[in-house]
Protein backbone atom coordinates (compact mmCIF):
# COMPACT_ATOMS: atom_id res chain seq x y z
CA UNK A 1 0.00 0.00 0.00
CA UNK A 2 1.37 3.39 -0.95
CA UNK A 3 1.76 6.14 1.72
CA UNK A 4 -1.06 8.11 0.09
CA UNK A 5 -3.45 5.16 0.13
CA UNK A 6 -2.44 4.38 3.70
CA UNK A 7 -3.24 7.97 4.65
CA UNK A 8 -6.66 7.77 2.99
CA UNK A 9 -7.47 4.52 4.71
CA UNK A 10 -6.37 5.85 8.07
CA UNK A 11 -8.56 8.94 7.86
CA UNK A 12 -11.58 7.39 6.17
CA UNK A 13 -13.30 6.62 9.45
CA UNK A 14 -12.39 9.90 11.13
CA UNK A 15 -14.65 12.94 11.33
CA UNK A 16 -13.45 16.53 11.07
CA UNK A 17 -13.08 18.34 14.37
CA UNK A 18 -11.89 21.69 15.60
CA UNK A 19 -8.16 22.32 15.45
CA UNK A 20 -6.35 21.61 18.70
CA UNK A 21 -3.31 23.80 18.19
CA UNK A 22 -2.36 25.40 21.50
CA UNK A 23 -1.16 29.01 21.93
CA UNK A 24 2.23 29.70 23.48
CA UNK A 25 3.79 32.75 25.07
CA UNK A 26 6.04 34.96 22.95
CA UNK A 27 9.09 34.22 25.06
CA UNK A 28 8.63 30.51 24.44
CA UNK A 29 8.79 31.01 20.68
CA UNK A 30 11.68 33.49 20.56
CA UNK A 31 14.25 30.75 19.92
CA UNK A 32 12.24 29.36 17.00
CA UNK A 33 11.73 32.80 15.43
CA UNK A 34 15.41 33.73 15.83
CA UNK A 35 16.80 30.44 14.51
CA UNK A 36 14.47 30.14 11.53
CA UNK A 37 14.68 33.83 10.68
CA UNK A 38 18.48 33.61 10.48
CA UNK A 39 18.73 30.24 8.74
CA UNK A 40 15.70 30.22 6.42
CA UNK A 41 15.21 33.55 4.59
CA UNK A 42 11.66 32.59 3.57
CA UNK A 43 10.68 32.38 7.24
CA UNK A 44 11.79 35.82 8.38
CA UNK A 45 8.15 36.94 8.61
CA UNK A 46 6.46 34.30 10.75
CA UNK A 47 2.80 35.07 11.49
CA UNK A 48 2.18 32.62 14.30
CA UNK A 49 3.77 29.85 16.32
CA UNK A 50 1.60 27.39 18.23
CA UNK A 51 2.09 24.11 20.05
CA UNK A 52 0.76 21.00 18.38
CA UNK A 53 -0.69 18.01 20.25
CA UNK A 54 2.60 16.21 19.57
CA UNK A 55 5.03 16.87 22.44
CA UNK A 56 7.96 19.06 21.42
CA UNK A 57 6.52 19.94 18.01
CA UNK A 58 5.46 23.48 17.11
CA UNK A 59 3.41 24.73 14.19
CA UNK A 60 5.05 27.62 12.33
CA UNK A 61 2.57 29.54 10.18
CA UNK A 62 3.48 31.91 7.36
CA UNK A 63 0.25 33.11 5.77
CA UNK A 64 -1.60 29.92 4.93
CA UNK A 65 1.59 27.85 4.73
CA UNK A 66 2.18 25.49 7.64
CA UNK A 67 5.55 24.14 8.81
CA UNK A 68 6.63 22.26 11.92
CA UNK A 69 9.66 22.87 14.13
CA UNK A 70 11.27 21.63 17.32
CA UNK A 71 11.50 24.02 20.29
CA UNK A 72 14.87 25.44 19.17
CA UNK A 73 14.25 25.84 15.47
CA UNK A 74 17.00 23.34 14.68
CA UNK A 75 14.73 21.12 12.60
CA UNK A 76 11.98 22.05 10.17
CA UNK A 77 9.33 19.84 8.60
CA UNK A 78 6.74 20.44 5.92
CA UNK A 79 4.16 17.71 5.54
CA UNK A 80 1.01 16.26 7.07
CA UNK A 81 0.60 15.77 10.81
CA UNK A 82 -1.82 12.93 11.57
CA UNK A 83 -3.61 12.08 14.79
CA UNK A 84 -3.80 8.30 14.45
CA UNK A 85 -5.99 7.83 17.52
CA UNK A 86 -8.67 10.28 16.41
CA UNK A 87 -8.09 9.48 12.72
CA UNK A 88 -7.63 13.15 11.85
CA UNK A 89 -5.35 14.98 9.46
CA UNK A 90 -4.44 17.97 11.64
CA UNK A 91 -2.53 19.71 8.86
CA UNK A 92 -5.40 19.45 6.40
CA UNK A 93 -7.87 20.75 8.98
CA UNK A 94 -5.61 23.66 9.83
CA UNK A 95 -4.99 24.66 6.20
CA UNK A 96 -8.72 24.46 5.46
CA UNK A 97 -9.40 26.83 8.35
CA UNK A 98 -6.61 29.22 7.34
CA UNK A 99 -7.67 29.36 3.70
CA UNK A 100 -11.35 30.05 4.44
CA UNK A 101 -12.77 33.27 2.99
CA UNK A 102 -15.55 35.15 4.77
CA UNK A 103 -18.48 34.92 2.35
CA UNK A 104 -19.60 38.41 3.39
CA UNK A 105 -16.25 39.81 2.22
CA UNK A 106 -16.88 38.78 -1.39
CA UNK A 107 -17.57 41.79 -3.65
CA UNK A 108 -21.05 40.77 -4.85
CA UNK A 109 -21.29 43.67 -7.27
CA UNK A 110 -18.42 42.15 -9.27
CA UNK A 111 -20.24 38.85 -9.83
CA UNK A 112 -23.36 37.76 -11.63
CA UNK A 113 -25.73 35.15 -10.29
CA UNK A 114 -27.39 32.01 -11.59
CA UNK A 115 -30.43 31.06 -9.50
CA UNK A 116 -31.96 27.60 -9.58
CA UNK A 117 -35.07 26.60 -7.64
CA UNK A 118 -35.54 28.58 -4.44
CA UNK A 119 -31.91 29.75 -4.50
CA UNK A 120 -31.58 29.40 -0.72
CA UNK A 121 -28.15 27.78 -0.77
CA UNK A 122 -25.18 29.87 -1.90
CA UNK A 123 -21.81 29.21 -3.48
CA UNK A 124 -19.31 31.57 -5.12
CA UNK A 125 -17.13 30.33 -7.96
CA UNK A 126 -14.05 31.96 -9.50
CA UNK A 127 -13.79 30.75 -13.09
CA UNK A 128 -11.87 31.38 -16.29
CA UNK A 129 -13.85 31.00 -19.55
CA UNK A 130 -10.97 29.01 -21.08
CA UNK A 131 -10.71 26.58 -18.16
CA UNK A 132 -11.52 22.99 -19.16
CA UNK A 133 -12.07 21.92 -15.55
CA UNK A 134 -14.55 24.79 -15.19
CA UNK A 135 -16.57 23.38 -18.09
CA UNK A 136 -16.70 20.00 -16.39
CA UNK A 137 -17.70 21.66 -13.12
CA UNK A 138 -20.45 23.68 -14.83
CA UNK A 139 -21.89 20.51 -16.34
CA UNK A 140 -22.13 18.96 -12.86
CA UNK A 141 -23.42 22.16 -11.30
CA UNK A 142 -26.29 22.24 -13.78
CA UNK A 143 -27.88 19.30 -11.95
CA UNK A 144 -27.90 21.10 -8.58
CA UNK A 145 -31.23 22.67 -7.55
CA UNK A 146 -32.18 25.30 -4.96
CA UNK A 147 -28.92 27.19 -5.20
CA UNK A 148 -27.66 30.66 -6.03
CA UNK A 149 -24.32 30.56 -7.83
CA UNK A 150 -22.25 33.73 -7.66
CA UNK A 151 -19.95 33.64 -10.68
CA UNK A 152 -16.75 35.69 -10.51
CA UNK A 153 -15.04 35.93 -13.88
CA UNK A 154 -11.37 35.32 -13.15
CA UNK A 155 -9.31 35.56 -16.37
CA UNK A 156 -5.90 34.22 -15.43
CA UNK A 157 -5.10 31.88 -18.33
CA UNK A 158 -4.04 34.49 -20.86
CA UNK A 159 -5.15 37.46 -23.00
CA UNK A 160 -7.91 35.48 -24.71
CA UNK A 161 -9.41 34.71 -21.31
CA UNK A 162 -9.50 38.44 -20.59
CA UNK A 163 -11.17 39.19 -23.93
CA UNK A 164 -13.80 36.50 -23.46
CA UNK A 165 -14.44 37.64 -19.88
CA UNK A 166 -14.97 41.22 -21.03
CA UNK A 167 -17.53 40.11 -23.61
CA UNK A 168 -19.28 37.91 -21.05
CA UNK A 169 -19.38 40.68 -18.45
CA UNK A 170 -20.84 43.10 -20.99
CA UNK A 171 -23.47 40.67 -22.29
CA UNK A 172 -27.09 41.71 -21.90
CA UNK A 173 -27.81 38.45 -20.04
CA UNK A 174 -24.54 37.46 -18.37
CA UNK A 175 -25.84 34.22 -16.89
CA UNK A 176 -27.24 33.04 -20.22
CA UNK A 177 -24.11 34.02 -22.17
CA UNK A 178 -21.96 32.20 -19.60
CA UNK A 179 -23.94 28.97 -19.72
CA UNK A 180 -24.22 29.12 -23.51
CA UNK A 181 -20.43 29.26 -23.73
CA UNK A 182 -19.41 26.92 -20.91
CA UNK A 183 -22.06 24.23 -21.37
CA UNK A 184 -23.21 24.49 -24.98
CA UNK A 185 -20.02 25.95 -26.50
CA UNK A 186 -21.92 28.73 -28.25
CA UNK A 187 -19.79 31.74 -29.36
CA UNK A 188 -19.68 34.75 -27.07
CA UNK A 189 -21.04 37.87 -28.83
CA UNK A 190 -18.70 40.85 -28.76
CA UNK A 191 -19.82 43.60 -26.40
CA UNK A 192 -18.36 46.65 -24.67
CA UNK A 193 -18.94 48.21 -21.27
CA UNK A 194 -17.06 49.06 -18.06
CA UNK A 195 -15.04 45.94 -17.20
CA UNK A 196 -13.21 47.22 -14.12
CA UNK A 197 -14.93 44.44 -12.16
CA UNK A 198 -12.62 41.90 -13.80
CA UNK A 199 -9.54 43.74 -12.58
CA UNK A 200 -11.00 43.84 -9.09
CA UNK A 201 -11.71 40.11 -9.22
CA UNK A 202 -8.10 39.37 -10.18
CA UNK A 203 -6.84 41.65 -7.40
CA UNK A 204 -9.13 39.94 -4.89
CA UNK A 205 -7.94 36.53 -6.03
CA UNK A 206 -4.30 37.48 -5.68
CA UNK A 207 -4.93 38.85 -2.19
CA UNK A 208 -6.50 35.58 -1.09
CA UNK A 209 -4.15 33.35 -3.10
CA UNK A 210 -6.72 31.98 -5.51
CA UNK A 211 -4.28 30.37 -7.92
CA UNK A 212 -6.48 28.12 -10.03
CA UNK A 213 -9.94 27.72 -11.48
CA UNK A 214 -12.49 26.75 -10.60
CA UNK A 215 -12.21 27.80 -6.96
CA UNK A 216 -15.37 27.41 -4.90
CA UNK A 217 -16.25 29.34 -1.76
CA UNK A 218 -19.22 28.11 0.23
CA UNK A 219 -21.39 30.16 2.57
CA UNK A 220 -19.51 28.99 5.67
CA UNK A 221 -16.22 30.23 4.19
CA UNK A 222 -14.95 26.82 3.13
CA UNK A 223 -12.74 27.04 0.05
CA UNK A 224 -12.53 24.13 -2.37
CA UNK A 225 -9.96 24.38 -5.18
CA UNK A 226 -10.72 22.47 -8.35
CA UNK A 227 -13.74 20.85 -9.98
CA UNK A 228 -15.77 18.59 -7.71
CA UNK A 229 -18.61 16.24 -8.63
CA UNK A 230 -22.29 16.97 -8.07
CA UNK A 231 -22.49 14.73 -4.98
CA UNK A 232 -19.66 16.65 -3.31
CA UNK A 233 -21.22 19.99 -4.27
CA UNK A 234 -24.47 18.88 -2.63
CA UNK A 235 -22.62 17.77 0.48
CA UNK A 236 -20.77 21.07 0.84
CA UNK A 237 -23.93 23.13 0.19
CA UNK A 238 -25.84 21.21 2.84
CA UNK A 239 -23.04 21.57 5.38
CA UNK A 240 -22.58 25.30 4.83
CA UNK A 241 -24.94 27.90 6.27
CA UNK A 242 -25.32 31.56 5.54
Amino acid sequence: MTPRRLLSALLAAGALAASCMLPVHAQDTAAIRKALGERVPQLQQIDEITRTPMPGLFEVRVGTDVFYSDAKGDFLLQGELLDTRAKRNLTSERVTKLSAIDFASLPEKDAFTIVRGNGKRHVAVFEDPNCGYCRRFEADLKSIDNVTVHVYLYPILGPDSTEKSKNLWCAKDRARAWQDWMIDNKPIPAAKCDTAALERNVAFGRKFKITGTPTLIFADGTRVPGAIAAAEIEKQLNTATR
